[in-house]
């Protein structure tokens, strides 16, 4: 019996909405993260992006439990000598919930060249409103 691969042709990627609204940040990045990968189809190969395309509502509305609020700090560095910044989860999620949503599905994906394919099926907003309407997403829960 031959190892099975799959190919370009042997899916269809689908277009999935989702909700975020009272979600935990990080139950909802790791189901989207294997979502994107295409972990949830019978024919996952590891090597192929097989996943679907995911649009994510309402991020301003995600939960973050614990401290995190306040304790949970989002570092990067600047390329510079001291050029270490920082920001709370708390200010992210009131400046751009956008991004934090999408910085917790990047870092939840593996580290590969698939990673940016991933990514670019990622489509993340604030608000309620997405300019995804023609693609007819579907609508589907995640377990909170």
């Amino acid at each position: 019996m031959k190892t099975f691969h799959a190919k370009k042709t042997d899916f269809t990627r689908d277009w999935v909405l989702i909700d975020a609204k009272d979600m935990s940040l990080g139950r909802l990045a790791s189901q989207v993260a294997a979502r994107l990968r295409g972990k949830h189809r019978p024919i996952y190969t590891p090597g192929v992006d097989c996943g679907d395309f995911v649009v994510i509502v309402n991020a301003d509305k995600i939960v973050l439990t614990g401290q995190k609020h306040d304790n949970k700090m989002y570092y990067w560095h600047t390329g510079y000598p001291g050029g270490i910044k920082s920001l709370s989860y708390g200010q992210l999620l009131e400046d751009t919930p956008d991004k934090m949503v999408w910085l917790a599905v990047k870092r939840m994906l593996p580290r590969n060249k698939l990673r940016k394919k991933y990514l670019g099926k990622l489509k993340v907003y604030a608000g309620t409103e997405h300019p995804h309407l023609a693609q007819q997403p579907k609508v589907i829960k995640l377990t909170k």
